[in-house]
């Protein structure tokens, strides 16, 4: 199963991730958005980690809250992530460890993922959901 695939939009940036449950999805989320902003992420060697916990409404809110808590980091730290280890995940509740690296590299500004036709969504082998991120 692919990570994620960018899709067309015609204002804004958008991909399709993909995960054999939802803990995969909203890590294969994380990465394709670092990967949606031009940033090497093989070529990272992860020398720092952090921690990060969520509280949220509802899954779909949760993965809003959890890929814009990474931009956040990303900006307010100057730091890429490309590993993510989510261990405890419920309908509500996130926590867990991302690795990365001092730096930016980004070729494409991402300020925010949105709810614009959100939906995570079962299929027959895991997950996949779209999101659109405003630039």
């Amino acid at each position: 199963m692919r990570r994620y695939e960018e899709i067309e939009h015609t204002a804004d940036l958008a991909i399709k991730a993909y995960g054999r449950d939802i803990k995969e999805l909203f890590a294969n989320a994380a990465y394709g958005m670092f990967s949606a902003m031009g940033i090497d992420l093989e070529a990272i060697k992860p020398t720092l980690r952090r921690e990060v916990r969520l509280e949220a409404p509802d899954r779909e809110a949760l993965l809003v809250d959890w890929l814009n808590e990474l931009l956040y980091l990303h900006e307010t730290e100057g730091e890429i992530y490309a590993d993510f280890d989510i261990h405890a995940l419920s309908e509500t509740e996130l926590r867990a460890n991302i690795m990365g690296t001092k730096g930016n590299g980004a070729k494409i500004v991402i300020k925010a993922a949105t709810f614009h036709n959100l939906e995570i969504a079962r299929m027959e082998d895991g997950y996949a959901v779209t999101i659109t991120f405003d630039v």
